[in-house]
């Protein structure tokens, strides 16, 4: 999984200027022009009800089974939180009414999230912290999990079982079963082998497949089980998990199946709209208890001693109101927990940071959502030349020419620090918010 990059800068096409991003993507369009978009479709119920979020009975059980020392391998792979995340999956319960709303305002083109008068999205460094995960710092590009040859599963799972019978049943197509590999688990832990590490990797790619790349039922690809594989060489996967979440929004947006971490997205709603610390408060938030946040609260600075400031809002109809009226002042731009943290951003217009994967390499736009990165409102960014999501084909050329591309820019990325107010001049927001409106959806009610 290391690499060098030393040979990274060689045959990469140069950028070819503002006025290839203008041509390519001069279609840029409205939130409600989009074809296929589910803004436009207020009857299609694409989120609630899906299987693949529903309780996993087996999940539990098999986490009780693990020994202090597999755990402790699993904490020093940076895995505490999901591990807390998983043990509590089944108590979790999904507002689908809000996800549903929130993914009706994503962007497909930018990557973002619209809103009347700025643009979010996850940040990088916010789904780092969320989630527990190590820490991307530029100069550390040689950690970023990703992989340019053709993935063999058996190759990974050897490390687990060498039975073909287990290798069987725990794979077939392209992807890779979590059910049978739970059930070697439990039957390695009740036998009290002392295979420590094999249980911790098998038991890392069951608690990762759920909480942060499930994509079909109890099932994860292929190229993200070897993204799992790599958190125990010390790789760093957020921008594999963020990747993987923003091509799910994406799929949902357009009508299709949503996928990827629907516990992050709701972590990352929850500390920006829906609940704000209160400790001086002496009765915990009744909705919050079964909300992510209230297990992994606290490396966030956030309890379940907080007041929801949509405890009003219930059903779908209410949460489009809500979301599609939200201002700056009730969406908590910067929440105490990036106070003073490095936000990695593009180093000027074009060269657009993309979040690689071993799925595709998908564009990620910090620049865009000004205040959440602690700067004001000026423009609308034009987009790159590169496509707002790019399939991979590992084994190509070409591909591992992208890859190297995308690391360079991440080399080269610009930073800036995260302050806890900003200033901002009231004629160039005005400005900013009526060029906002080429992207923004048509305004209609439901």
């Amino acid at each position: 999984m290391k690499r060098k990059l030393s040979a990274f800068q060689e045959d990469i096409p140069p950028y070819s200027g503002p006025k290839a991003a203008r041509d390519s993507y001069a279609d840029l369009k409205q939130l409600s022009a989009i074809p296929g978009h589910i803004y436009t479709c207020p009857e299609l119920q694409i989120l609630p009800s899906q299987r693949r979020f529903s309780k996993v009975p087996w999940l539990v059980p098999m986490l009780e089974l693990l020994s202090p020392m597999s755990i402790g391998h699993l904490k020093e792979w940076g895995l505490s939180t999901v591990f807390v995340l998983a043990k509590n999956y089944n108590k979790m319960v999904h507002v689908w009414e809000s996800v549903t709303a929130m993914t009706e305002l994503w962007h497909p083109q930018t990557n973002t999230f619209v809103f009347p008068g700025f643009e979010a999205t996850i940040l990088l460094e916010e789904l780092e912290v969320m989630l527990g995960l190590p820490c991307y710092q530029r100069g550390e590009e040689l950690t970023i999990s990703y992989m340019v040859e053709q993935i063999k599963s058996w190759s990974i799972l050897v490390y687990i079982t060498t039975r073909k019978t287990d290798l069987y049943s725990m794979t077939s197509d392209m992807h890779v079963h979590l059910l049978p590999i739970a059930q070697w688990i439990t039957s390695q832990c009740k036998r009290k082998t002392k295979n420590y590490a094999a249980i911790a990797k098998a038991a890392a790619i069951c608690i990762c497949g759920i909480i942060l790349f499930l994509k079909s039922d109890g099932a994860i690809s292929f190229g993200n089980l070897s993204i799992i594989d790599s958190i125990s060489e010390g790789m760093n996967i957020g921008q594999a998990v963020l990747g993987f979440l923003y091509a799910g929004l994406t799929s949902a947006a357009l009508g299709g199946p949503f996928y990827g971490s629907v516990i992050a997205l709701e972590l990352w709603m929850g500390m920006h709209i829906q609940f704000r610390s209160a400790g001086d408060l002496t009765m915990e938030c009744k909705t919050m208890l079964n909300h992510p946040l209230a297990y992994v609260g606290g490396r966030l600075h956030m309890s379940t001693r907080a007041w929801c400031k949509t405890a009003q809002v219930k059903g779908i109809r209410a949460w489009r109101e809500y979301l599609r009226n939200l201002t700056v002042a009730k969406l908590d731009m910067r929440p105490r927990f990036v106070h003073g943290r490095i936000i990695h951003l593009p180093q000027r217009t074009g060269l657009t940071l993309r979040l690689l994967g071993n799925e595709a390499l998908v564009s990620y736009n910090p620049d865009r959502c000004y205040l959440q990165c602690g700067a004001a409102r000026t423009v609308v960014p034009i987009l790159s030349h590169f496509p707002p999501i790019q399939e991979r084909k590992r084994g190509d050329a070409q591909d591992e020419r992208n890859m190297r591309s995308a690391v360079v820019h991440w080399e080269g990325c610009a930073m800036s620090v995260v302050q806890a107010e900003v200033e901002e001049d009231d004629d160039v927001i005005r400005e900013y918010i009526e060029a906002l409106k080429e992207i923004q959806p048509v305004a209609r009610t439901n």
